[in-house]
């Protein structure tokens, strides 16, 4: 992790939040806090009910809990930091987004989320609304400012408590209190995690919609028991993990260039996929982990299924988007303490669909899902914010096809993790689980 260490200046506007000097953040804040210092979030629930409840079901409650996250983790970060001291650090700076507290209270690695430490609070209530800024051009690796206390910062002006003293500060509201922890650097430079840069780079950042208007929509409600109907941001954090998030993300249109074709002519087929709703790169994140894949199946006259592959375009490292009979992923054997590992079947789809994914590579140029050991970038064939990849499948049919309609069928499926890695590490099987982002059908009929 990049050592981020900032000259902060006093605010004196008036109204604005004061940040203190010589403030360390990102890794060099390790241990410069303590536990008792952040609330519990069972505090919080006293009074905001429908929050607390909301949280315990998102992704920021099991930041560190998540099976996937703690065999991350344990049996492969950990371990890594074991084999080559030069990424012990590495390891212990994992916790500065997934247990932020653990990590600002030195407690690294914390203990296994089975000793229900206070690591299991994961990315807590206290964590974001005590976030004051990030001194940096960028946000990346947690180099958030963080300042416990009786103050708290949201997104609503004139609010009291009786718990807590309550503070409107624009920074809650910005993708860049977001971007601390959905941007990433690997120990060698590159982006492994870029979500909010893609954001900046993409056409919602000039119209002003953040983050937060997708993830934290609003609606009207009470933000504490106590408190008068009003319009408030939901605190669900849909994403990834949701599969009504990611029902529709891309739009899907399939038809043939010809309606009507003879049975000894090649068949084409074309397959459109546009990006109207998120306003990031599909799929995003920890794109070393996640494979989004489109396939395609043609079925006759007679009932008879047949698999289709994409036809190539040419462009370089497309070998990487088009499922194959292939290997990879073996600095597993690092952590593994196996010299010899082989590796793992990169793909565990469909051979010849067309993969949506950006490729990660280690130092010795394999790819890898281990993000710390990404030491450089493969080509980015993810579908962008408002953009439209089209997929050609031109489809030479058998001699004894049967007159009569054919009908295309093109699914665009998504995995959270990848089939082998994870049957291979024991990952519970919802984390591999495929599941149906849309789909799209046409026809054409065969005559002689």
């Amino acid at each position: 992790m990049q050592v981020i260490r900032m000259m902060l200046l006093f605010m004196i506007l008036p109204g604005a939040v004061v940040i203190a000097q010589h403030q360390p953040v990102g890794e060099e804040a390790l241990g410069t806090k303590k536990y008792e210092q952040y609330e519990k979030p069972e505090a919080c629930k006293s009074c905001h009910v429908k929050f607390y409840q909301q949280w315990t079901q998102s992704m920021m409650s099991q930041a560190y809990t998540h099976h996937w996250d703690e065999i991350e983790y344990f049996e492969l970060a950990v371990k890594h930091g074991e084999q080559d001291e030069n990424f012990v650090d590495v390891a212990h700076g994992c916790n500065g987004c997934h247990a932020p507290i653990a990590f600002l209270a030195g407690d690294v690695p914390p203990p296994r989320p089975e000793e229900n430490s206070r690591a299991n609070e994961s990315v807590s209530c206290d964590v974001c609304h005590t976030a004051q800024e990030v001194p940096a051009d960028t946000s990346f690796n947690f180099n958030f400012l963080s300042n416990p206390g009786r103050l708290k910062y949201g997104n609503k002006k004139g609010k009291e408590s009786p718990h807590h003293d309550t503070k409107y500060h624009k920074f809650t509201t910005t993708p860049r209190l977001c971007g601390s922890c959905h941007n990433e650097k690997s120990p060698f430079g590159v982006w492994v995690k870029s979500t909010q840069l893609e954001w900046e780079e993409g056409p919602y950042a000039d119209e002003e919609v953040y983050c937060q208007e997708c993830h934290m929509p609003k609606s009207v409600g009470r933000s504490a028991k106590m408190a008068e109907l009003d319009t408030i941001a939901q605190h669900y954090f849909p994403g990834a993990h949701v599969n009504g998030k990611l029902a529709g993300v891309i739009e899907m249109v399939a038809y043939p260039m010809e309606r009507e074709i003879l049975y000894d002519v090649p068949a084409e087929i074309k397959v459109e996929l546009y990006n109207g709703k998120a306003g990031h790169k599909f799929p995003t994140g920890s794109v070393e982990d996640r494979i989004v894949w489109l396939n395609v199946t043609a079925t006759d006259a007679a009932g008879t299924t047949y698999h289709l592959s994409v036809d190539k375009k040419g462009f370089d490292g497309e070998e990487y988007t088009i499922a194959a009979d292939v290997l990879a992923y073996q600095d597993l054997g690092i952590p593994l303490d196996d010299p010899d590992f082989k590796g793992l079947q990169r793909d565990g789809v469909p051979f010849g669909d067309r993969i949506f994914r950006m490729p990660y590579f280690d130092p010795q140029g394999r790819m890898t899902i281990m993000q710390w050991n990404t030491k450089s970038l493969g080509v980015d064939y993810r579908i962008g914010p408002r953009e439209t990849k089209v997929e050609t499948y031109t489809w030479q049919m058998p001699d004894d096809i049967p007159v009569g309609k054919v009908t295309i069928n093109a699914a665009l499926k998504y995995r959270k993790l990848v089939k082998p890695v994870a049957d291979f590490l024991n990952v519970p099987e919802e984390e591999s689980e495929p599941v149906l982002v849309n789909s799209a059908s046409t026809w054409f009929e065969v005559y002689e």
